[in-house]
């Protein structure tokens, strides 16, 4: 069975997951652990739970889901897993911070250690993420499906109630439209999301309630 914390981090309140399951092994997600605070409860959660980290997962480029990727790389000698759609977001963090909020942003960028496409399987523990091309709030969103335990991680595509923006660099409101309807849609009602940020829901939920699923 899967055990996912959750860390809320940076001023964009971005959520930051980590996947273990009995056999210790771990993956990151979306690391956007900034401040020195955030940083350290990461390390000592994975530390002091006895988890050994195997992947540092991106849903997608944008650097409030990237700015702890320096944590995970000099910590435990992990390099992001990415889409190649959206290496363009995940090279310049830097820049994005300055545009978006005016953050000055100086630390190393780690290099990237595997491009993911449509239906790599991604593999820790006795257990599997599948990769879902998901793109629209930029080119390369990508979730991580396991179907075993009906969980979902969207990234900034699906929120409680909403949707990631289209407006950005990248961003397509046709491609989210397809993304929402034809691939998130069609997963099993009972799957929960776990968003790039605010709480978790089910596909069945916004499916009933989210205007943008209809």
């Amino acid at each position: 069975m899967l055990k996912i914390q959750r860390f809320v981090c940076n001023p964009y309140q971005e959520n930051t997951y980590v996947v273990s399951d009995e056999t210790q092994e771990c993956v990151i997600i979306d690391c956007g652990t900034y401040f020195e605070d955030e940083r350290l409860a990461l390390v000592e959660y994975i530390n002091g739970n006895g988890l050994k980290p195997v992947h540092l997962l991106c849903t997608h480029g944008h650097f409030d889901h990237c700015l702890g990727n320096d944590t995970a790389y000099y910590e435990f000698g992990l390099k992001p897993e990415i889409c190649q759609k959206d290496e363009f977001l995940l090279t310049h963090i830097d820049e994005q911070a300055q545009y978006f909020i005016g953050m000055e942003y100086d630390n190393e960028v780690p290099p990237i250690g595997r491009f993911l496409d449509a239906d790599d399987t991604i593999s820790f523990g006795s257990h599997q993420f599948t990769v879902i091309p998901t793109p629209g709030h930029t080119p390369g969103g990508i979730t991580f499906y396991c179907a075993e335990e009906k969980v979902a991680f969207t990234g900034d595509t699906l929120f409680q109630m909403s949707i990631g923006r289209t407006d950005f660099e990248g961003g397509d409101y046709t491609a989210m439209r397809h993304t929402l309807k034809e691939v998130i849609g069609k997963l099993p009602a009972d799957t929960t999301i776990w968003s790039g940020h605010g709480p978790k829901t089910t596909i069945g939920a916004e499916i009933s309630m989210n205007p943008y699923m209809r």
